[in-house]
């Protein structure tokens, strides 16, 4: 891992820092010794790791507003952390700042089932909101593999998903309002529970902005009705090019499914041992095709999906027969990344999206790199909206096989913008895909965004080094020439 960005602390000594935070903040609620600090080394992505200068759990917003005032009174950077279950190194620490860590405010403050909204705290866990609100038969959509430990402050950060994003929407759709604290420790309200309101529309901007521009300590999420009735689709197929095509098939024929899957044969075989879903052994890719809404609706949809896979090449069709059964489809799907602890020490979850038509030529070329890398790829992901989430098989004991991983999952990245996609979908940039920002974006388009990021925090002390990449480390990565600061010929224009 290279920096870029490194902001001047002027401190040699924390001892001070420690007794300036510990003003406006429980002692307990400051961690400085090795051991404490220890568990905050890293998020879900464990490549990249930093044992961080000093780790505060503030307990409400208050302390939250201090802590962010002296780190800038003493120009302290300062990394927001949510549960920790961030797959990009988003909440990675910086070995000269605070990781501030904002699970202790894990409230839900208010729940209107008439207005159908949520007002909650950023500890507040994903799937706690649907359990909170379920006696009014209400959920909260967006649903990651990690809802049962990951928090609102982190999925408002990452814009994050899950497997029925496809017709629910990223968390971005489905948060009506935050309040935030900015790094000179002022409170911002950014949207409103109303359908629109004044001023810019900074809510989305806001929203996967990784911890760059403030911290939220509230957020108003949207709850929508628990449909009728639900029904999956296990759709199996003799080939991932097969399996690809009748994801587009689907898209084209009108249907928007609640949700729309994709596992390949390697998937399959490493997850059913664990959940015993009743999967497809067999089968080289299955997809995961829900159907939800009114009995009647639900009927028509599935026998719609079922001629669209049959036409598609669907060597079996199986149809959940009950919840349960469609609750343990889901739960292989939504366990894959467990399950892969079972068939390899170590595995690099990437996350790319791409057109839906590229899947089957995506997937191929994927399965050529793992001959070219040496290394096993599993394929669990997003198949409705073209987000992939391969996971690369390895062992983080062999320097080796680190270095492999890496490079198998940056010619991924490469592959998705080539074929016109993002190197993102839910996951955020963080530090994992920052070399890659370079060959998506132009230096004015990552201007435009440092540009934003100054507006709200212009010493740089939020996540610093994170997402947005310097002129230096794009050249470094080879995608433009720079000398003595500038880009060769900076008069000309760009394309």
């Amino acid at each position: 891992m290279r920096a870029q960005r490194q902001p001047v602390t002027g401190l040699n000594d924390f001892s001070a820092l420690i007794a300036e935070l510990k003003k406006g903040v429980p002692s307990h609620c400051v961690l400085s010794r090795h051991e404490e600090k220890k568990p905050f080394e890293c998020d879900g992505l464990t490549l990249f790791k930093e044992m961080p200068a000093i780790v505060v759990l503030p307990e409400n917003e208050e302390q939250i507003i201090h802590v962010l005032k002296t780190c800038k009174k003493h120009a302290v950077p300062v990394v927001p952390r949510g549960a920790g279950t961030g797959l990009s190194g988003g909440a990675t620490p910086h070995s000269q700042g605070v990781l501030l860590g904002v699970s202790k405010l894990n409230k839900i403050r208010h729940i209107d089932p008439v207005a159908a909204i949520a007002v909650v705290e950023p500890g507040v866990r994903n799937l706690a909101i649907s359990e909170a609100v379920a006696q009014y038969g209400l959920y909260y959509a967006p649903d990651p593999s990690s809802q049962i430990a990951c928090s609102i402050g982190g999925n408002i950060a990452e814009n994050a998903g899950g497997v029925h994003c496809l017709k629910y929407g990223l968390t971005v759709h489905n948060v009506m309002r935050v309040r935030m604290i900015t790094i000179d420790g002022d409170i911002v309200e950014l949207g409103s529970a109303a359908p629109d309101s004044p001023g810019l529309n900074l809510l989305s901007v806001f929203v996967g902005s990784e911890g760059m521009l403030g911290i939220v300590t509230e957020a108003t999420v949207k709850l929508i009705p628990k449909p009728e009735a639900a029904t999956v689709i296990m759709a199996s197929f003799d080939s991932v090019k097969a399996a690809g095509d009748a994801v587009r098939d689907i898209i084209a024929a009108g249907i928007i499914p609640a949700g729309l899957e994709m596992m390949d044969q390697r998937a399959t075989q490493m997850v059913e041992p664990f959940v015993k879903a009743g999967y497809d052994l067999d089968a080289q890719a299955i997809l995961l095709c829900e159907s939800d809404g009114a009995p009647q609706e639900v009927e028509d949809e599935i026998q719609r999906m079922t001629a669209v896979f049959e036409k598609a090449g669907a060597v079996r069709l199986q149809v959940s027969a009950n919840e349960q059964e469609r609750l343990l489809f889901w739960a292989g799907r939504k366990n894959a990344f467990p399950a892969a602890g079972r068939v390899s020490p170590d595995y690099y979850c990437m996350d790319g999206t791409i057109p839906r038509k590229q899947i089957a030529n995506v997937l191929t070329q994927m399965a050529d790199m793992e001959r070219k890398y040496g290394l096993r790829c599993a394929n669990v992901f997003h198949a409705g909206d073209g987000n992939l989430h391969p996971l690369i098989l390895f062992d983080a004991n062999d320097p080796d096989e680190v270095r492999r991983a890496e490079d198998f999952g940056a010619e991924i990245l490469e592959l998705c913008i080539k074929v016109g996609g993002t190197v993102t979908g839910e996951h955020g940039v963080g530090l994992e895909k920052i070399n890659q920002m370079c060959s998506q974006f132009t230096r004015d388009e990552l201007d435009a965004f440092m540009a934003i990021k100054c507006a709200f925090d212009p010493e740089e002390l939020l996540n610093p080094t994170k997402q947005i990449p310097t002129l230096n480390r794009c050249a470094e990565y080879g995608k433009m020439h720079v000398h003595a600061g500038q880009i060769k010929f900076p008069e000309l224009e760009r394309f």
